[in-house]
């Protein structure tokens, strides 16, 4: 299964420029200063000023409370606005971003599988988990989220009940339960996750 997730591999600081420019972007035309948006998304002043100058990878927690904070999903900060058309998208050409690579082999890539057009009821990725990777912290939004693990092992917690999954299990839950996982295994975790509505 891991041979057939293939995926377009970028520059992890073209990756993070790129969340930046977006964010700052979004931030300017809501007419928010970088000390409102840290209020918003609970995150220091500091690390949102790193994140936006390309200095700083955010993990999936702080990136998700900063989506939210901006009224944007999370795919928002780092898909194109004109890939919303896209009936297909291919192997290889996908939109892809690292997030939290903090030390090497924690970090989680996310594929996109839905293009972030506006009106979209869902979203999806393969999140792409490295050992010891996962959301960093509680994630907790509106929706209902389905997912299933393509290759590897992770822990799921939803309401501080901790779920052991592995190649083959599916899980399904409302976003609204605080949730967070992690790659507990040895080897990276590939799982298929799809949120609606797409506030991920």
């Amino acid at each position: 299964m891991v041979a057939a997730v293939k995926k377009k591999t970028a520059n992890d600081a073209t990756e993070t420029t790129r969340i930046g420019l977006k964010m700052k972007h979004r931030r300017l035309l809501k007419g928010l200063t970088l000390k409102a948006l840290a209020d918003l998304a609970s995150c220091s002043e500091s690390m949102l000023s790193r994140i936006e100058n390309g200095n700083a990878n955010p993990s999936i927690n702080t990136i998700h409370r900063v989506a939210l904070a901006l009224g944007v999903p999370v795919s928002g900060l780092f898909q194109d606005d004109n890939e919303g058309d896209n009936v297909v998208l291919r192997q290889g050409f996908r939109p892809t971003v690292e997030i939290d690579r903090l030390s090497r082999g924690r970090g989680t890539t996310l594929e996109a599988l839905i293009p972030s057009a506006r009106g979209n009821l869902l979203s999806g990725y393969i999140n792409d988990i490295e050992p010891g990777g996962g959301s960093r912290g509680t994630i907790q939004h509106e929706g209902e989220e389905f997912g299933y693990v393509l290759d590897g092992t992770i822990e799921l917690t939803v309401e501080n009940k901790r779920y052991q999954l592995r190649q083959g299990d599916s899980f399904h839950f409302r976003s609204e339960r605080p949730h967070s996982y992690t790659n507990t295994g040895r080897s990276r975790a590939l799982v298929l996750w799809v949120n609606t509505p797409p506030t991920f």
